[in-house]
C-alpha cells in the first residue's frame, strides 16, 4: 500500500516536471482568477451576455497592459442560466473550487439576493452591476448601478415637472419580483408625498418571460382616458420587454399622449425591437451610448472592435448601455484597489475601494463612495429614437451620492450608511 502510494506521488511529480511546470500551486498563483456570473441563456440573457461580454473585454485590455499586480487576468465564466437557486450554486463553485478573487455578476435583485449569502459565508467580494431597488448595504458587495435616487426619483420628478409633460397619473408595471415590487413601493411612498391620490396610481406585475401584453395594455389606455395626464413607469426585465414595446406600438400608445419611462430598458433591448413606434419614449440611466466625450468614443469603439473580433452576432450593430458601463468601472476600479491594496485578499480591496475613482465613458469622474459601498453616478433621461439609441433631454448637473436606505420607507432614516464589518 505505502509502495503504491509512493510510486503515485513520484510519477505525478515526474509528470509535473516533466512538463515544465514547476508545482501545481505555482502554477495556480500565476494569474489571478476573476468571475463571471451572469445568465448566458434563458429570459436574462437578452441583457446579461453583453456584461459577460464587457468583463472579458476590460480583462482583455488589462492584460495588454500587464495585468494586475505582474499577473494576468484569468476569467473564469459560468452560466446560471436566468435560473436564480443557480446562481448560489455556481457562485460556490466560483469561491469554493476556482478560488476567484473577485466576482462580477447578477442583473435581478432575485440573483443577486441568491448569491449573498454564499459571498458572506465565504467571503467574497461581488461587484453588481446594474440599477436596483436600493434597501440593502453589504460588505461583500459594492453596487456600481443606480439606487433609487439616481434614476428612479429623478425619473418621476421629470414625468412630473412641466418639462416632463406634468404628470398627475401614474402606472406603475413592472416584472413580478424583489426589484420592481420594492422600487415601486418607494415610488408610491414619493408620489403621495406629492400629493398624489391611490386612485391615481395603477400597479400591474407580471412573471419572467411574460409575452402577451394586451390586457395590461387596453387597461393603460383605459386608466389613461380618465382626463388625468397619465404616464408609465415600467420596471419589466429582460426578453418580456420586446413583446410590450411592440403591443405598445401595435395599440398606437403614443409617448405624446402617455409617455412610458423604462428603467431596465436600453439600447440592448432595444435591437430587438422595431423602435420606429417608439419614438419619444423615454429610459432613465447614468449613461447612454449616445453622450459626446473622448472617453466614450474610446469605450464605444473598443466594444465594437471586440465584438467583431469575438464574432459577435450581429457584431457591426453592437451597442453599448448603462450597466455595460458599470460593469467597466468596477472591472478597473477593483484593478486599482487591488494595487492600492498590494493584495487581492477581499478584505483589503474592501478597503482600499472607499474612495477610488475612474474616468467614466458618460464624462464624469465616477468616485465610490468613502463608507456605502455604491457610486456616485450622473443622472440622465433620454428619448428613444427612430434608430433604437436615445437623445438625452435632461441630465443632472454632475454625480449624486447613492442612498441605499430610501428616506420614503419608515424607519431607514435610522438605519446606518455604511455596511456593517463581517
Amino acid at each position: 500500500m505505502l509502495r503504491r502510494n509512493f510510486v503515485k506521488t513520484v510519477s505525478a511529480a515526474a509528470v509535473t516536471a516533466a512538463l515544465g511546470l514547476g508545482s501545481l500551486n505555482a502554477l495556480a498563483a500565476e494569474t489571478i482568477k476573476v468571475g463571471v456570473l451572469h445568465s448566458l441563456s434563458g429570459t436574462m440573457a437578452i441583457s446579461e451576455t453583453a456584461l459577460k461580454e464587457t468583463v472579458l473585454m476590460a480583462i482583455s485590455e488589462i492584460n495588454s497592459k500587464g495585468g494586475v499586480l505582474g499577473k494576468q487576468l484569468e476569467p473564469v465564466v459560468v452560466d446560471p442560466a436566468s435560473n436564480w437557486p443557480l446562481f448560489a450554486e455556481k457562485a460556490r463553485q466560483l469561491l469554493s473550487q476556482d478560488k476567484v478573487a473577485v466576482t462580477f455578476g447578477c442583473w435581478t435583485s432575485v440573483s443577486r439576493k441568491s448569491v449573498l449569502p454564499v459571498f458572506k459565508e465565504l467571503n467574497g467580494l461581488l461587484f453588481y452591476p446594474v440599477q436596483y431597488e436600493g434597501e440593502e448595504l453589504e460588505y461583500n458587495v459594492f453596487y456600481t448601478g443606480a439606487a433609487p435616487n439616481q434614476q428612479a426619483i429623478p425619473a418621476v420628478e421629470y414625468l412630473m415637472s412641466k418639462d416632463g409633460g406634468s404628470a398627475k397619473r401614474f402606472v406603475l408595471l413592472g416584472t413580478d419580483y424583489v426589484y420592481p415590487r420594492t422600487t415601486n413601493k418607494i415610488l408610491r411612498a414619493f408620489l403621495k408625498s406629492k400629493g398624489v391620490a391611490d386612485a391615481d396610481i395603477m400597479e400591474e406585475y407580471t412573471p419572467f418571460g411574460h409575452s402577451d401584453y394586451q390586457t395590461i395594455i387596453a387597461k393603460i389606455k383605459k386608466f389613461s382616458s380618465e382626463g388625468k395626464r397619465t404616464a408609465v413607469i415600467s420596471t419589466i426585465n429582460g426578453d418580456s420587454n420586446v413583446p410590450f414595446y411592440k403591443e405598445l406600438g401595435n395599440a398606437g400608445i403614443k409617448a405624446t399622449e402617455v409617455p412610458v419611462v423604462a428603467f431596465s430598458v436600453g439600447e440592448e433591448e432595444l435591437r430587438g425591437v422595431d423602435t420606429k413606434p417608439l419614438v419619444g419614449h423615454l429610459a432613465a440611466w447614468n449613461y447612454f451610448m449616445t453622450l459626446k466625450n473622448p472617453v466614450n468614443d474610446g469605450f464605444t469603439k473598443a466594444y465594437r472592435a471586440w465584438a467583431v473580433k469575438q464574432g459577435l452576432p450581429n457584431a457591426d450593430k453592437a451597442v453599448t448601455n448603462d450597466p455595460m458601463e458599470a460593469t467597466y468601472i468596477g472591472v478597473y476600479m477593483w484593478k486599482q484597489a487591488v494595487e492600492k491594496a498590494k493584495s487581492t485578499d477581499v478584505d483589503k480591496v474592501i478597503a482600499a475601494m472607499a474612495g477610488q475613482t475612474f474616468k467614466a465613458p458618460s464624462g464624469f469622474t465616477i468616485k465610490m463612495d468613502e463608507k456605502n459601498h455604491h457610486l456616485h453616478k450622473p443622472v440622465f433621461i433620454g428619448e428613444i429614437r427612430a434608430d433604437g439609441q436615445f437623445d438625452v433631454v435632461w441630465k443632472m448637473s454632475g454625480p449624486v451620492k447613492a442612498a441605499p436606505w430610501s428616506p420614503y420607507i419608515a424607519g431607514n432614516d435610522k438605519k446606518k450608511g455604511e455596511p456593517e464589518g463581517k
